[in-house]
């Protein structure tokens, strides 16, 4: 009888504890899983003693770390910086307000440093960094190119952020954002993680946005222009009369070119008429003193008397206003070519 009374006892102390271990299995499973939002990074860290454990960072999910851990978490979306007015001054030495923002990421692979210098105050330290690189850029721009040169500005206060916060380094895929890489960054793998990468961020977008400046400099800017304008303005007309004169000095002499060929052209075409004129009459003055000739021994006239009696009427002849009229008491016709 008191052999069974020791197995029962026996029994129920071995049930007692593997009830004990399964409620604590069941109570403690539950407490090991701790998550991350997708939005999140996170280190392990120890809720008994509040050691954190930065050897590895997690990303959004579930994940099995014991019941006595949990995580510090960072957010790993875009944080939104923005200066709303800020005083800033150019070259100029004037004052003026702009609007800036700009959006920045932390670095997973750098968070360590990011965690090990600021722990989870690094906002404070960043927009004061911003602010600083921000200002020491705008005072190389002067003031009127606020307004004409905005998309540069915009770009040149983008890069003095980006490497104020980001430092000098490549990144590891340059095309993953604008200036990603930049001209004359370092090589990624040659870079101090604490010295040569800024604050551990990624500044991936900045926007420029209202500027304004004092009414006493905007219109005195304004009057400058104006001033500037007028003066380009008769400039231009200065300009205008010039070209106007030298365009007429160019037709006068085109002109004159034009009539002096048409001078010389009638010179030439008048030489080439007289010379042509005077050709024709040798050679029709020829023909006739041949043909004369041939004509004087066809009809046997030798006398030189005759000859000319005979050229004289063929002259006369020729002529339209003169009309021969025969007198035979005359005896006009009578001797030609004849002896008696």
């Amino acid at each position: 009888m008191a052999g069974e009374n020791g197995n029962q006892c026996i029994l129920y102390l071995v049930a007692g504890v593997v009830g004990i271990g399964i409620l604590l299995t069941v109570i403690l499973v539950p407490m090991s899983f701790s998550g991350l939002d997708y939005y999140e990074y996170g280190f392990k860290r120890q809720k008994s003693t509040g050691t954190v454990k930065t050897d590895k960072v997690y990303t959004g999910g579930k994940y099995m770390i014991g019941p006595d851990y949990g995580f510090k978490t960072f957010q790993a979306s875009a944080h939104f910086t923005d200066f709303t007015p800020l005083e800033v001054y150019t070259w100029n030495k004037l004052e003026i307000e702009i609007d800036v923002t700009f959006q920045y990421f932390l670095r997973k692979d750098d968070l360590p440093y990011l965690h090990k210098t600021y722990d989870v105050n690094y906002d404070t330290t960043i927009r004061t960094s911003a602010i600083s690189a921000i200002k020491l850029e705008t005072v190389k721009w002067k003031t009127d190119q606020f307004i004409t040169h905005r998309k540069d500005i915009e770009a040149s206060l983008f890069m003095a952020v980006r490497n104020k916060l980001g430092g000098k380094c490549c990144r590891k895929d340059c095309d993953s954002w604008r200036y990603a890489c930049p001209k004359g960054c370092t090589n990624l793998t040659l870079c101090n993680n604490e010295k040569d990468k800024g604050l551990w961020v990624d500044v991936k977008y900045f926007q420029l946005g209202a500027i304004r400046i004092p009414a006493d400099v905007e219109e005195r800017r304004l009057t400058r222009l104006v001033t500037q304008e007028e003066v380009d303005g008769g400039k231009y007309k200065q300009d205008a009369s010039v070209v106007r004169k030298n365009t007429e000095a160019i037709v006068r002499d085109i002109k004159n070119q034009a009539a002096e060929l048409r001078e010389k052209a009638r010179a030439e075409s008048q030489q080439i008429n007289t010379i042509a004129r005077a050709n024709y009459t040798a050679v029709v003055e020829k023909a006739r003193s041949q043909g004369l000739k041939e004509l004087y021994d066809s009809l046997g006239i030798k006398d030189q008397k005759t000859k000319s009696s005979f050229d004289y009427l063929r002259t006369l002849r020729g002529l339209n206003h003169v009309h021969l009229t025969v007198d035979f008491q005359q005896r006009i016709v009578g001797g030609f070519g004849g002896s008696g």
